[in-house]
């Protein structure tokens, strides 16, 4: 996979995840949810992604490289 599909998947499943947490354990849960959208929303302003700076360190490749 691609990072963007990396970046997805990691964003996807830590919503989907954390939405349950909050369900079955405890709301609080929800402010990593609201975490990981303000992440993925300032990445879309700023083009700088922490999620991405840490796959490209496992060598996970950009779709243009």
């Amino acid at each position: 996979m691609k990072m963007e599909q990396w970046i997805r998947a990691i964003a996807g499943t830590g919503i989907l995840v954390t939405l349950g947490l909050a369900q079955v354990h405890h709301p609080n849960w929800l402010w990593l949810t609201a975490f990981i959208g303000l992440n993925l929303l300032q990445s879309a302003f700023t083009r700088w992604c922490l999620a991405e700076t840490i796959l490209a360190k496992f060598g996970v490749k950009k779709s243009c490289e």
